[in-house]
């Protein structure tokens, strides 16, 4: 395949630890009971179901546990609901909820998209107690019998997003990632708006989890190498299931001579196995979840899960005519044109400047 990057399941595998194989087959076995008590859930009588309710919390209880006692053991995962005060996860809870119901549609599903990476903003930025403040200096619309103005303490993170580059892993990771550069500009006491950098990506759906490949398409990425050097790589994928598209994508840069400062890989939900794979494969990246799922299907999907996140977000593409980069912005439409102008005109720029 002509310029085109191929990662293979097996190659991922490669990067997991004995112990992390040792959880995962733990994992499994439970989950084989979660999927018995779906089975009584769905068919069962009154009675029935009742009992698979009771089963499935009580699992679920158990595979939150072994969860949390994997994660702790690996410090460069972090999941909001393991992190965070207790009075903070009901809110967590209820905004997966809201992404995993099958009735949700698409302009409620892209609403708690963007509650979830702010939420996941303030978990990997929010700062610590005693932190510089910066001073917002806001005009505000009151002009009589003078021009007002307000002032606003925010916490002073300058220096760990001013040097941000936006990794985009396209489809699906598209707007959460504008809503994160959003968040920086927002959080930035210049007005940073982040740099754009557009790979394209995409796993074969003919395999399976086992023998799954990843295919990095060069000829129709939209990147410049230099501009990646001694960055804050920040990637923003709505799901991360087996973490293969983005050790795919910077195993690439690496081996371009690419030394990234840092990598932070965001994700509304995360399979286990994936979030693993991750930190095995990269020394230098965090992980931030909101939420933590148990295993993947033998398609590659997380289970439970929430089905496709770039369909959901961005509706289905026609099977014969994909669309490009700049018909997927157009599609958005004039609300999030609007609200994320900033950003559309840096994604604009990357893909115009490289003679697209």
């Amino acid at each position: 395949m002509k310029n085109k990057v191929i990662l293979k399941a097996e190659d991922l595998d490669g990067y997991l630890s004995g112990a992390d194989r040792d959880y995962l087959f733990r994992m499994n076995r439970v989950f084989e009971k979660v999927m018995k008590a779906f089975k009584q859930l769905s068919s069962g009588m009154q009675e029935e179901r009742r009992g698979a309710e009771d089963s499935l919390v009580s699992l679920y209880n158990e595979m939150g546990i072994m969860m949390q006692e994997i994660c702790a053991a690996s410090p460069n995962i972090h999941v909001y609901s393991f992190l965070t005060p207790q009075e903070s996860h009901p809110e967590a809870s209820r905004v997966i909820a809201k992404l995993r119901d099958v009735r949700t549609e698409n302009q409620e599903f892209v609403y708690y998209i963007q509650r979830a990476y702010e939420m996941l903003f303030k978990l990997a930025y929010g700062g610590t107690p005693g932190s510089n403040k910066n001073y917002l200096i806001v005009r505000t619309p009151v002009t009589n019998p003078v021009q007002n103005y307000a002032v606003h303490k925010i916490t002073n993170i300058d220096d760990k997003i001013e040097n941000t580059v936006m990794c985009v892993m396209l489809r699906g990771a598209l707007l959460p990632s504008m809503i994160m550069s959003k968040e920086i500009q927002e959080y930035s006491s210049h007005g940073y708006v982040t740099p754009f950098a557009l790979f394209r990506i995409r796993r074969d759906d003919t395999k399976k989890e086992t023998d799954m490949e990843y295919i990095l398409d060069l000829d129709r990425s939209y990147f410049r190498l230099s501009d990646l050097e001694d960055k804050d790589l920040v990637f923003a994928d709505p799901m991360n299931a087996t973490g293969g598209s983005l050790v795919t994508v910077v195993k690439y840069l690496l081996g371009e001579g690419i030394k990234p400062r840092s990598i932070q890989f965001f994700n509304a939900i995360a399979a286990l196995k994936g979030a693993l794979r991750v930190v095995r494969a990269l020394e230098n990246c965090q992980v931030y979840t909101l939420w933590m799922d148990p295993i993947l299907n033998e398609q590659a999907y997380i289970m439970p899960g929430l089905g496709d996140a770039g369909d959901r977000i961005n509706g289905r593409d026609g099977e014969n005519n994909p669309r490009n980069i700049i018909q997927l912005i157009a599609d958005y439409g004039d609300n999030i044109a609007r609200l994320y102008r900033a950003q559309l005109r840096e994604i604009e720029n990357t893909v115009l400047d490289t003679g697209v």
